[in-house]
């Protein structure tokens, strides 16, 4: 008889409800015996059909659609991998990859110092995994050298949330409260691409001729706003902070703030008016491109929602990954609590969450100046606790480590981490300044990898440990909304592959680590529950039972208490329970021009500003999505988006083969021509690796709050390249 669960898809934040149904029963994992394993037979297929839930409403995306058909993957790695002197890596049993991992760690430890030894994490984890991966960096390698990808991904609007309210939680009300809206602002997020399940709850802002969406781009989602719908602003890239500096400045001078909410919820104005004196309109046009009498009508809008329909500000990656992200969403929030959005029953604003547990990742310990609950590691009180919770001395809890572009810096430099586990993360791809990761890789003692794909990182691995993947494994996730949910198992793993929670487990035990390491999630979620508690995200009364019962659990969610579906009704999470607006001002950027100045040798091409972002029909490093047929074939390779009048002259056509180039590094692909781009602006998707690989270009700069990257503001220089030149190109750039 066909066995069916129910679970979540398990690419983006939005966790689309999802039906797995198999044709056979679930069989017990194996346990792994000394030596390598026999090959498995395929894993019979799923049937993937779409479940009713408030976000998704029984749609999917064409990658959650197709998300079955990599469990039996032929690609699907099945057994410990080690990679030998001549560079390829070969099978071995799991006690020797165990025991390799320990000695390494072990070395490492004595020859460095504890530091010498790191973890990678992922927003894909569960929030067990996450959980325990904390903690098993801090007790069991005791390391404070852990960090995670979701540093690219949602950290500079953590951290503006958390100066602001007092906490972070991407969406502080539930999605379906966007229905209802009449005005909805959207700035850097394309979400009719990156979780289009989510454009459903866009119509009713669409019908009210509300939508606006501010994007160098006429994205799909811009799209959105024509025929009346809405406005598209489309402000030069790097510019946003300035654009909504000069949207609060007709909020404030048009006399169209919230003055009652201001003066009773929020602390701050009036440095934030001295803030944003400046920047009037017509300045801000001349700064932006964008008109003044279209950021006088967003004003007004947003404005005329409020008190009507209801308003909502959201914030995505567009706008966050800059060396400015915590500011340009900093001021995205004053300009929320100008117009008394927060804490309304009818507005908000919000950031949306882009992995998908890049909500529970971030809670629980993977960041390396945080602990269980959203506690800050420096706080004596929250070590305490969470040192109880463990059974540990308060002193046996490194300090803050690094975070993740700055971890990836010390690679295999003297004082830096020399041994490294990655956890579901594809840094060679992913993380910006590629080539210089890619060299920091190589030039580890030791690197682990936990993955079930030989992705590009796995790839630089001496050691690869195959792991389970999302249909094979029980445990939770928290969306974008900061609802907790189950994640269920359909279907039995390959003999040889094991959860990271084994892994942690096993580990531990050779490392005579102190505490305990279950590999079963529930236990491992009860003892989050513990961690959690009191904490800014409490989980302690949340348990398996409610939310296999389909309860709504969004946190906090305190023990003996109820969930929190819309945080800020009854005050912010600072000691007053007032709101703080921070001034925020724009930084001065080096412009294509200035970059070019800067050169000695001019360089070859034209300058121009690239910026980077996701494709329909893949995610994130595309390791999964790359090997699936059917969305491999409808985007097969990476082509560079520019505008036809920038491609004109410099005599690029539709197709044509070009380089783009600065002094990190350079990407071959080919050109594609339209209109929905500004001229002065290149874009690339990042998911494709080697010589198409679009963060061999990102600088490696941060936010000096966030210790964001620099994803959305590069100068490159694009030229066409003759066919012969572009084949021995490609051999070189593929070689390196």
């Amino acid at each position: 008889m066909a066995k069916s669960a129910a679970t979540h898809c398990p690419y983006c934040a939005l966790q689309c409800a999802m039906t797995l149904t198999s044709p056979v029963d679930l069989a017990p994992a194996s346990q792994p015996g000394p030596g390598p394993v026999p090959a498995p037979d395929p894993a019979p297929a799923l049937e993937v059909a779409g479940r009713d839930f408030p976000t998704n409403r029984g749609g999917l995306c064409r990658k959650g659609w197709t998300s079955a058909s990599l469990l039996n993957h032929a690609g699907r790695i099945t057994e410990p991998l080690l990679k030998g002197a001549d560079g390829v890596h070969r099978p071995i049993g799991w006690d020797q990859a165990l025991d390799l991992a320990a000695a390494a760690v072990k070395d490492a430890r004595a020859r460095y110092g504890a530091d010498a030894v790191g973890v990678f994490g992922g927003g894909g984890l569960t929030n067990e995994k996450a959980y325990m991966l904390g903690k098993f960096a801090r007790l069991a390698l005791g390391t404070s050298r852990i960090d995670y990808n979701g540093r690219f991904c949602m950290s500079s609007a953590a951290a503006a949330g958390m100066r602001a309210f007092g906490v972070d939680r991407g969406l502080p009300f539930p999605l379906e409260a966007l229905d209802t809206a009449s005005t909805i602002l959207m700035l850097g997020s394309n979400v009719a691409e990156t979780m289009p399940p989510f454009v459903q709850h866009l119509q009713g802002a669409r019908d009210a001729g509300g939508l606006v969406v501010v994007d160098p781009r006429r994205s799909a989602t811009a799209a959105f706003t024509a025929d009346g719908a809405g406005l598209h602003l489309q402000p030069l890239p790097g510019t946003d902070l300035t654009l909504l500096l000069g949207l609060s400045h007709v909020v404030i001078h048009e006399n169209l703030a919230d003055a009652a909410f201001i003066q009773e919820r929020t602390s701050g104005y009036n440095a934030v008016v001295r803030s944003v004196n400046a920047f009037w309109p017509e300045r801000v046009q001349s700064i932006t491109g964008v008109p003044a009498d279209l950021i006088r009508e967003t004003a007004r809008l947003l404005t005329a929602g409020a008190r009507a329909g209801g308003s909502y500000i959201l914030t995505g990656r567009g706008v966050e990954q800059h060396v400015d992200g915590t500011d340009t969403a900093t001021a995205a929030i004053n300009l929320s609590l100008l117009l008394g959005l927060p804490g309304s029953a009818r507005s908000g604003y919000g950031t949306l969450t882009g992995q998908g547990n890049g909500q529970g990742g971030r809670e629980h310990g993977q960041k390396a100046d945080q602990l269980p609950g959203y506690r800050k590691i420096t706080d004596p009180a929250a070590r305490a606790h969470v040192a109880a919770v463990w059974g540990v001395p308060e002193e046996t809890i490194p300090g803050p480590g690094l975070p993740a572009v700055q971890l990836l810096k010390s690679l295999g430099q003297p004082d830096g981490v020399r041994c490294l586990f990655v956890h579901a993360s594809n840094v060679a791809v992913a993380a910006p300044d590629a080539n210089a990761v890619i060299k920091g890789l190589r030039s580890l003692d030791f690197l682990v990898v936990c993955d079930f794909f030989l992705s590009e990182t796995a790839a630089e691995a001496d050691l690869i440990l195959p792991v389970l993947q999302w249909a094979e494994e029980e445990g939770t996730l928290t969306n974008l909304e900061g609802r907790v949910l189950r994640r269920r198992r359909a279907i039995s793993p390959p003999a040889g592959a094991r959860s990271e929670l084994w892994i942690m487990a096993r580990l531990a035990e050779r490392l005579d680590a102190p505490s305990t390491y279950s590999e079963d999630p529930e236990t491992v979620f009860e003892e989050l529950r513990l961690a959690s508690a009191g904490g800014l995200a409490d989980y302690s009364g949340i348990d398996y039972a409610m939310l296999d019962r389909g309860e709504a659990a969004y946190w906090p969610y305190p023990a003996g208490g109820t969930g929190t579906p819309r945080l800020f009704r009854d005050g912010f999470a600072h000691a007053d329970g007032k709101a703080v607006m921070v001034p925020v001002a724009p930084r001065r950027r080096r412009t294509p021009a200035a970059e070019a100045a800067g050169h000695a040798t001019e360089p070859a091409g034209t300058a121009m500003t690239l910026i980077t972002g996701r494709l329909l029909e893949h995610y994130q490093s595309g390791a999964q999505t790359r090997r699936v047929p059917e969305l491999a074939a409808a985007q097969p390779e990476a082509r560079m988006q520019l505008h036809p009048g920038a491609a004109d002259a410099m005599g690029i056509g539709a197709g044509t083969l070009v380089s783009v180039s600065n002094g990190r590094g350079e990407v071959v692909c080919r050109a594609e021509l339209s209109t929905t781009i500004r001229p002065e602006t290149v874009f690339l998707p990042f998911h494709f690796p080697g010589a198409e690989s679009a963060n061999r270009l990102t600088e490696a700069a941060t936010d000096p709050v966030s210790g964001m990257p620099e994803f959305k503001f590069n100068t490159v220089w694009v030229r066409p390249v003759a066919a012969p030149e572009s084949a021995r190109m490609l051999q070189t750039t593929e070689a390196s």
